[in-house]
């Protein structure tokens, strides 16, 4: 998907069935890898993107299929573990 004006990129974003029937787009946080396909089981959380329009859910990183962040270098707990080395999975 791609943002408002100014900005512009591709952001990672996901339709997501829920579990009460309803059908929603949420964007994927954090740079690089995401494994999800059809039928992966993700948690979301509220939280909106400012530059894309619609955008009211967050995924959260290291939660069911989505992996973490393997190589983030600070701590972002919603996001992923601290380090590689150091995170427990």
């Amino acid at each position: 998907m791609t943002p408002r004006k100014p900005n512009s990129a591709l952001r990672k974003v996901a339709r997501v069935f829920l579990s009460n029937g309803k059908k929603v787009n949420a964007y994927i946080p954090g740079m690089g890898h995401n494994s999800l396909q059809k039928h992966s089981v993700v948690l979301i959380r509220g939280g909106r993107v400012k530059d894309l329009p619609g955008m009211k859910y967050h995924i959260v990183r290291g939660k069911f299929d989505l992996v973490p962040l393997m190589l983030r270098e600070n701590a972002r707990s919603k996001y992923g573990g601290k380090c590689f080395k150091r995170a427990k999975f």
